[in-house]
């Protein structure tokens, strides 16, 4: 590990993985195990945690004040604070703004930098795999709800637009509050709900997690930081950064995930795709009979 790197400043697993070496072999395993069962270690006692590792309480609390944590309660908050970039906004703007420096072209580079990071994950063998199955489903089902709120729901929004547009119904769960009862009624049995939502588990997500539980709908998450709380109750997990750590959330690897996803959705039944862009396209030209002469080409 280099010695100028203040451990506390590296990302919960890399912390871990860079401390590895000073510790015990019982060590290494639980600290191994606060890696892979991040879900456990934030909800579980020491004794719950302990006995799932295979290891004794005094384990437990030895491996993260090892660590470098004051103990068990510290290295859930730090756990914690990561997975739900709960530091307020502001306090990450600044950080960001920080690191690029005030010329324009630094926020360019560091826009560009952080999204490539976050695209490097789409190649994955795993996660193209994990895309499939997602695709699969979506397709498959008789009607799709993409669930969204705050910034993630102008991402549904405009996914659910798309779907539309080459013939796949789908619904945009992107209100808040007991309006997001109206959006709710549509939900049957058959249908599949993309999910775009972060940590913590708030109301909106978990009414409609224990909806899709009663219906037998498949969730599919798209997240950062809620896998670990939820990935029981749902059917897969694509895991897109938004970004470095502690930083400004951004969102442009979830758009091209969507954009992807209306790419793949569309290849399934081309003939179906296109229809429907062309009944769209007319329909534009009984509103405006200039859309006719730059609309989409009809087939021939």
């Amino acid at each position: 590990m280099n010695e100028t790197m203040d451990p506390s400043k590296l990302p919960f697993d890399e912390r871990i993985e860079a401390a590895l070496a000073l510790l015990s072999p019982a060590e290494q395993r639980m600290a191994r195990f606060f890696i892979e069962e991040k879900e456990v270690v934030l909800l579980a006692s020491a004794a719950q945690i302990a006995a799932q590792a295979g290891a004794s309480d005094a384990t437990v609390v030895r491996t993260a004040k090892s660590l470098g944590f004051d103990g068990l309660f510290h290295l859930r908050e730090t756990l914690l604070a990561e997975l739900t970039g709960s530091s307020p906004p502001g306090v990450r703007l600044r950080r960001t703004l920080e690191e690029t420096g005030e010329g324009a072209s630094g926020a360019l580079g560091h826009a560009l930098a952080t999204h490539r990071e976050a695209l490097e994950i789409f190649a994955d063998p795993q996660f193209e795999q994990r895309f499939g199955r997602v695709i699969d489903t979506l397709f498959s089902a008789k009607r799709r709800h993409v669930f969204g709120i705050g910034p993630s729901g102008s991402l549904a929004d405009y996914a659910a637009l798309q779907f539309n547009r080459i013939g796949l119904a789908t619904t945009a769960l992107s209100t808040t509050g007991i309006a997001l009862a109206d959006r709710l009624l549509a939900l049957s049995e058959g249908d599949a709900v993309l999910m775009i939502a972060y940590a913590p588990i708030y109301r909106e997500v978990e009414v409609t997690l224990e909806l899709a539980e009663r219906l037998k709908i498949p969730v599919l998450l798209i997240s950062d930081s809620l896998g670990p709380f939820v990935h029981a109750r749902v059917a897969e997990v694509l895991a897109v950064p938004r970004g470095r750590t502690d930083h400004l959330a951004m969102h442009a690897g979830t758009m091209v995930l969507i954009e992807a996803m209306i790419i793949a959705l569309a290849a399934r039944d081309r003939g179906a795709a296109l229809g429907s862009l062309e009944k769209f396209g007319a329909m534009r030209g009984t509103i405006d009979k200039l859309w006719l002469k730059r609309g989409i080409r009809k087939s021939p």
